[in-house]
């Protein structure tokens, strides 16, 4: 395969680590993500239509979690001339590093402000739009409601939170339906059985999926009144909070 393809997980594995966003995954995150996410494309296209409705003059645009930049870039293509900023964070230093060489890689006239932090630590101000794209999955449990209070109180009136994520499902046959077609849609794609299983076990302890009764829950309890899913494919999702 060629140099930026996924071959992480190709070779067998006698102790398989958790699953972190390390140099290794840099490398090869564009093919991992295209390949292992069904829509991801289309999901990033539409965060950037989203955008081009919902952020205003003068506000600020948070992506928590922003890996690579598409989400970022996608933003940006569609906010020309808003005069609004981007806030771009990602708690990994290879991921900042690499999304910032994308970033520099286009003109714009819209300031993108790249920073490597937690994004549980971020204060959210001013704020039309916020982006947690495959990101709040990766978190404790424990901490996602919290964050999503925190977004809450820092967005604007009629701003807009997008998070997108994997979902699990409360329904047994629906769950092992689902989740096959998602396994044949990844064999589609060129990864073997020793690659999904392996990637699988490295994935079990740092990805914890909500199902979508959950996330609508949090959205209520963080203080959201309108939430809805907007895209959908398999067990991956994409849903849409305003204030």
């Amino acid at each position: 395969m060629s140099k930026g393809s996924d071959q992480i997980y190709a070779n067998p594995q006698k102790n398989i680590a958790d699953f972190s966003f390390d140099k290794k995954v840099v490398e090869v995150f564009p093919d991992m993500i295209s390949r292992s996410v069904p829509g991801y494309g289309d999901i990033v296209q539409g965060i950037g239509n989203i955008a081009k409705q919902v952020v205003t003059s003068g506000s600020q645009v948070y992506d928590l979690g922003c890996s690579l930049g598409a989400a970022t870039l996608a933003i940006r293509r569609q906010i020309e001339g808003k005069q609004a900023k981007i806030i771009a964070i990602d708690n990994s230093p290879s991921m900042v590093e690499r999304c910032q060489t994308h970033i520099d890689a286009f003109v714009s006239s819209t300031p993108v402000e790249l920073q490597c932090a937690d994004i549980r630590e971020i204060k959210i101000s001013n704020a039309s739009l916020v982006v947690l794209n495959f990101t709040l999955q990766f978190l404790p449990p424990a901490d996602r409601l919290q964050l999503l209070s925190t977004i809450y109180e820092g967005l604007n009136t009629g701003g807009c939170i997008v998070v997108s994520e994997k979902l699990y499902f409360k329904q047994g046959q629906i769950q092992a339906l689902i989740d096959s077609l998602h396994l044949d849609f990844k064999r589609a794609n060129g990864y073997s059985e020793l690659e999904i299983s392996q990637k699988r076990s490295a994935l079990e302890n740092v990805m914890k999926p909500d199902s979508i009764e959950q996330h609508f829950a949090r959205f209520s309890d963080a203080g959201f009144k309108q939430y809805h899913s907007w895209y959908q494919r398999y067990n991956f999702c994409s849903m849409v909070a305003i204030k």
